[in-house]
């Protein structure tokens, strides 16, 4: 299982939150705030089974091509130990 933390600005999230949850991906969305001027940016969150990362990365991709000039999103695929809900 992995964790996929992307950071994106505010005025991408609602698409890429309903672009995903639409393809039955679940997501946990935290406001924060970072980069040049404290600018608006979100958190999303994602637990992803290992064959479903490619598949979130290639949507990405292909929703933010050709490249702009600047990120526009940036991901952490981190590795989970653990998983419970209690």
């Amino acid at each position: 299982m992995k964790m996929m933390i992307m950071i994106v600005k505010d005025q991408d999230a609602d698409m890429l939150t309903g672009e995903l949850t639409s393809a039955n991906f679940r997501v946990t969305r935290v406001a924060s705030t970072g980069g040049f001027l404290r600018s608006g940016v979100v958190t999303l969150l994602m637990g992803l089974e290992d064959d479903q990362v490619e598949s979130v990365i290639s949507r990405l991709k292909a929703r933010f091509s050709p490249p702009a000039t600047e990120p526009r999103v940036t991901l952490f695929v981190v590795p989970v130990e653990n998983f419970a809900q209690v």
